[in-house]
């Protein structure tokens, strides 16, 4: 299905996925002159980083431990002593380092590089390779942090014009690095992406449904787990039953309605024997479930439950829905080929 979709609006899941709308601007001229997914990531990367080198890098204090003529910091009097470093007039000695071989900064230089190596446009690999060189002369160091290191490296809320920055370097590693089986050539393919596709069209949902209706009072949930309203069992029982986990729960306290919307990237169609489309009965079974075993306490409270099967399509639309036992169930589509504006729109507008 990836293969299908116009680059900007792989650019517009990410930036919903990563909660960035505000920069949706920066990458329309890339995601147009882009030809395929690298050289999109590596057009956008090029220049947000070189707006961000105009502003300086920022910087962070990295832990260090060495030994030195002189004290610096907290002196490790083990390894002064065993060493018998005095003797030698060295310490050793543990100290924070305010500099730019942070984290955020090495991950950013290392998807530069590897883009540098696997974008086929000379001139957006050579813009790669150069910013990459301008990186290091600023003390940045190569090679890839741990995910440790990165976590660590939390990018605060005065820090926005790093998010971006960072969020696309990340997105080069999950979406572009190929797996030991696929090898380096399928990655470059922009077919090669159903993956990363897949999880930025649940987020991206996800975040648009908030972004359009928290206003409106609305509280969107992503991921919320649910547990089977049992009432007896045999002893043994519960922990072989299935785990239940909704990808998007709407709710509205004021007009107590509830929406649970299952997102599936895949054909909204089936064929069988005797039918050419059918609705998917294994979807549908799994949403008609999350809404029957919760209904008890929302119908005692008076709220009304329904739920959507939200799948994406390339070209067409249908939104379709029946009421069956007290619950509305919603059958929709979300047309990936469409134009921007459009895409946003179907995006931002599920309900």
């Amino acid at each position: 299905m990836a293969v299908q979709i116009p680059l900007r609006n792989i650019w517009l899941l990410f930036l919903y996925a990563a909660d960035l709308v505000q920069f949706k601007d920066q990458g329309k001229v890339a995601a147009e002159s882009a030809s395929n997914l690298p050289e999109l990531v590596a057009r956008l990367l090029a220049h947000v980083v070189e707006q961000r080198l105009r502003r300086n890098l920022s910087r962070g204090y990295v832990s260090r431990h060495s030994v030195l003529p002189r004290v610096r910091g907290r002196i490790d009097i083990l390894q002064t002593v065993t060493g018998q470093l005095l003797e030698r007039g060295r310490i050793a000695c543990s100290f924070e380092e305010h500099t730019m071989h942070t984290p955020r900064n090495r991950l950013v230089r290392a998807a530069l590089d590897y883009l540098a190596l696997c974008v086929e446009d000379a001139e957006v690999a050579h813009g790669c390779k150069s910013l990459s060189q301008t990186f290091g002369r600023l003390g940045v160091g190569p090679g890839k942090p741990s995910r440790a290191e990165m976590a660590a490296d939390q990018i605060g809320r005065n820090e926005v014009a790093d998010l971006l920055m960072v969020n696309l370097a990340r997105m080069t590693f999950e979406a572009l690095i190929p797996s030991q089986q696929a090898g380096l050539a399928q990655s470059h393919k922009p077919d090669a992406t159903p993956q990363l596709v897949r999880r930025l069209f649940e987020k991206a949902v996800a975040n648009a449904l908030r972004i359009e209706l928290g206003p409106q009072g609305w509280q969107v949930l992503a991921g919320r787990r649910l547990s089977w309203p049992t009432t007896t069992d045999s002893g043994n029982v519960l922990p072989y039953l299935p785990g239940m986990q909704t990808d998007i729960e709407l709710t509205h306290p004021l007009k107590k309605r509830k929406v649970v919307i299952d997102t599936k990237f895949t054909h909204i169609f089936a064929a069988t024997q005797y039918r050419d489309e059918v609705l998917k009965s294994g979807y549908l079974y799994q949403l008609y479930t999350y809404l029957r075993t919760q209904e008890q306490p929302l119908l005692d409270g008076g709220w009304q439950s329904e739920g959507m099967l939200l799948h994406p399509q390339v070209g067409g639309c249908f939104d379709e829905h029946i009421d069956l036992q007290g619950h509305r169930l919603r059958f929709k589509t979300i047309d990936l080929t469409g134009e921007a504006q459009d895409f946003e729109l179907q995006l931002r507008n599920c309900l």
